[in-house]
């Protein structure tokens, strides 16, 4: 993998520019610069980098909500610069789904902790997220086998092991899901009703 791909958005050049020495030196890649958040959140949607650095208080649309529209849309970790620690504005980072939050000024050795701890949680994110889809898949599945057994059960005579062990039979031997076997079980029996 090649170096970890960053876009700064902060209103205030002389902070982009020194944001952008910074993670150079430390070996990041600076692949855009935005001005304003919803600048940032069209540059992150085209470029797709691996994280966005942007600052809490811009012109338009600001920090905290293109953190949010980020955060929604799955397309990076943000990670909040700001001047400001008030309790509030944490609040708002964290309902936003900031995954980490640097208060200005901060030193360079501030930074890549910061960085790798918002990478680190965006990935356990992410990875949550794809185990909370299978799941769901799974029990979809299972829902739609149950109901596809129990009209096998009730139109052909089977027992409740046999009448999965055709579901099972007819997914090998057509190489298709049994979340596939189990609807078309059921849009026949409809058809048929």
């Amino acid at each position: 993998m090649g170096p970890t791909r960053v876009i700064i958005a902060d209103d205030e050049s002389i902070i982009r520019m020194d944001l952008k020495e910074m993670l150079t030196h430390l070996g990041y890649l600076v692949v855009g610069e935005a001005v304003d958040g919803l600048s940032a959140v069209h540059m992150a949607r085209e470029l797709r980098p691996d994280l966005v650095i942007m600052d809490i208080k811009m012109p338009g649309l600001d920090g905290l909500s293109a953190a949010k529209m980020l955060t929604e849309e799955q397309i990076a970790p943000v990670l909040l610069l700001t001047a400001y620690s008030q309790r509030e504005l944490i609040e708002g980072a964290r309902e936003a789904g900031v995954v980490a939050y640097l208060v200005k000024p901060f030193r360079e050795a501030e930074l890549v902790p910061a960085i790798e701890i918002a990478l680190a949680r965006f990935r356990e994110f992410q990875q949550l997220r794809k185990e909370v889809a299978d799941l769901r898949d799974a029990l979809e599945t299972r829902k739609l086998v149950e109901r596809a057994k129990g009209i096998l059960m009730q139109t052909q005579g089977l027992s409740e092991a046999e009448a999965f062990r055709k579901i099972q039979q007819l997914s090998m031997n057509t190489r298709k899901p049994m979340r596939e076997i189990a609807s078309a079980i059921l849009l026949a029996h409809e058809a048929q009703s």
